[in-house]
């Protein structure tokens, strides 16, 4: 039993990790952006804003929590003990393993406010692996449902 229990939290690390694993910056491309048409506008960095990008939960902690939990809850006592333990530990399990996964799979990011040279403001959001200072002379590119600044 206890080897089971190794192998399924190490499993359940594996995949809430996993989630960590692609994480686009601004030089960075997904497939189905490659030879789009994108439109360009130019300006400068107002201010920048250091942000929190948290993706969407994919339930894996919760589950990979509630589940190693229930099985730990269940070790707890004996008869009607072990049955509340595993409840108990299942629904404490999924609490920690959501918050573990939403917190391993936050990255820093950044809020641009850009003056246009059309004299127009833009905010974008986006991954912090460029530094931005306000007075930089930036693009931004818009295009297939997304918008990036860069230098």
């Amino acid at each position: 039993m206890e080897r089971f229990i190794r192998v399924a939290a190490a499993t359940a690390i594996a995949l809430a990790l996993g989630g960590c694993a692609y994480n686009a910056g601004s030089a960075d491309y997904r497939a189905y952006e490659v030879r789009g048409e994108q439109s360009v506008r130019f300006g400068v960095v107002e201010t920048v804003r250091p942000v929190r990008i948290q993706p969407g939960d994919t339930g894996i902690g919760s589950t990979a929590g509630a589940f190693i939990g229930g099985v730990a809850g269940s070790n707890v006592g004996g008869g009607s003990g072990q049955i509340l333990g595993a409840i108990g530990g299942a629904i404490i399990g999924s609490i920690v393993g959501h918050n573990i996964e939403r917190q391993s799979n936050e990255v820093p990011g950044v809020e641009v406010t850009v003056l246009l040279d059309s004299g127009r403001y833009v905010a974008v959001v986006q991954g912090a692996d460029e530094a931005f200072r306000p007075g930089d002379r930036v693009r931004i590119l818009s295009g297939r449902n997304s918008t990036r600044v860069t230098h």
